[in-house]
């Protein structure tokens, strides 16, 4: 979610490759719709973190990462910190890039896989959450770029991450982005998805950009694109999203191009935090031609011989 709204409310990615083939790479849906199918689950009893249900979508994560021959970041893909006497762990996996100097400059892609779990008042007999929207989507949307740019890498060094305890108050990404600092990692901009399962009521734009103003990225990721990717939202400054998902510790911290991407708009959705936040409920084409359409500018802007994404 993104973190904090009182309404029904919340708180991107990828296509083709230009190197060595002519040929247009695609996202499989089945994919994005196996990842969903079991993130969404009720095994995993609605993912909160520092729960048996959480560790099971943790342990799945790091077999994705596995399958997709993905190296973990650090020495493991686990990424552990404590709040409240329990352990949360965001799950980190790193492409290296494949110039000899570009490969220094790190870009995050990321989302928050933990969710609410069980709620206090069963509706009818069910009492989980299970967060398909918020967030497997953005969850699934990792996976899928993870898995297509382990195939085809780019220049700069792409870092995967999914942080957990989002739902807690950003923990894992504060705790993340200040280890990041304290190693003085050379992370260029981070790109948070966050309940992207369902598309805008409007053909205006695709998705919209938290901080739309605070740097270039909306303008670099809309280049070249007939409908604009990117867009600005109204509700975006008076709701305080920017501050209340996963980017802004990076922001924070960093003082880096830090942006969520998110389709949900408080109109297109009513199961925020509800039991019926389920798989059926979204629209898995949608997800895919989403994150298709960021591969396209990820592989630009990952292999563009300079910085493109700047703060304003």
């Amino acid at each position: 979610m993104i973190r904090n709204i009182l309404f029904p409310v919340v708180a991107i990615s990828f296509l083709l490759l230009g190197c060595k083939s002519s040929k247009k790479a695609t996202l499989a849906e089945d994919n994005i719709k196996e990842y969903l199918t079991y993130l969404a689950s009720d095994e995993l009893e609605g993912r909160k973190t520092g729960t048996q249900g959480i560790e099971k979508a943790a342990v799945y994560i790091e077999d994705v990462f596995k399958k997709s021959k993905l190296k973990p970041y650090y020495q493991t893909y686990r990424d552990s910190f404590s709040f409240i006497g329990k352990t949360g762990y965001n799950l980190i996996a790193f492409q290296e890039g494949t110039d000899r100097k570009l490969k220094d400059e790190i870009i995050i892609l990321g989302a928050h896989y933990d969710h609410i779990g069980r709620i206090r008042e069963a509706i009818g007999s069910d009492d989980i959450a299970n967060g398909a929207n918020d967030n497997a989507s953005g969850t699934a949307a990792v996976l899928a770029l993870a898995d297509y740019f382990a195939k085809q890498p780019t220049k700069r060094s792409l870092m995967f991450v999914l942080f957990s305890a989002e739902e807690e108050g950003l923990l894992g990404a504060k705790h993340l982005a200040q280890r990041l600092k304290n190693e003085k990692a050379n992370i260029y901009f981070v790109l948070n998805y966050e309940m992207i399962g369902v598309p805008l009521p409007h053909n205006v734009y695709t998705a919209y950009l938290t901080g739309y103003e605070k740097s270039t990225m909306a303008k670099e990721f809309n280049m070249g694109q007939e409908k604009p990717l990117l867009g600005f939202f109204e509700k975006e400054k008076s709701f305080q999203l920017f501050y209340r998902s996963d980017n802004f510790p990076f922001y924070e911290a960093l003082n880096i191009p830090s942006h969520t991407l998110c389709t949900f708009d408080f109109s297109n959705y009513e199961y925020y935090h509800h039991v019926n936040d389920e798989l059926d409920q979204l629209d898995i084409k949608h997800i895919q031609n989403l994150v298709q359409a960021t591969i396209k500018q990820l592989t630009r802007i990952g292999n563009a011989s300079e910085r493109l994404i700047k703060l304003h």
